[in-house]
């Protein structure tokens, strides 16, 4: 298996959303390895519409980086895996996952019969 490959792979991926959810959210400072949305900057909006608008970003946001999140977590867990030496094994039943499923995710946890 090419597993030096798949962990260059998952490191750029890693860097890639780091920066991602740096754009929209800075790491938590209550709970270590969270990330939480950046405070909107503007002040108390004249009208309706747009306190409405920062709102909605704000949402937006906060569901933007809940996802970049989550994918980011699986791309540590399985650099976790690539240095426990387990990577590339199903979670289920402890078969190998095949290379053309680890190709199009290499974060994948577990073979075909178990997805």
């Amino acid at each position: 298996m090419k597993t030096e490959q798949f962990k260059k792979r998952l490191e750029a991926e890693k860097e890639k959303l780091e920066i991602e959810m740096g754009s929209i959210g800075r790491e938590s400072s209550t709970v270590p390895g969270d990330w939480e949305p950046i405070p909107s900057e503007t002040g108390v909006e004249a009208d309706l519409a747009d306190q409405a608008d920062v709102t909605m970003s704000r949402e937006s946001n906060t569901a933007i980086l809940a996802d970049l999140e989550a994918r980011y977590d699986t791309i540590l867990s399985a650099l976790s895996r690539v240095e426990k030496k387990t990577y590339g094994k199903c979670e289920v039943c402890g078969k190998q996952i095949d290379e053309a499923r680890l190709e199009a995710n290499p974060a994948a946890t577990t073979c075909v019969e178990h997805f």
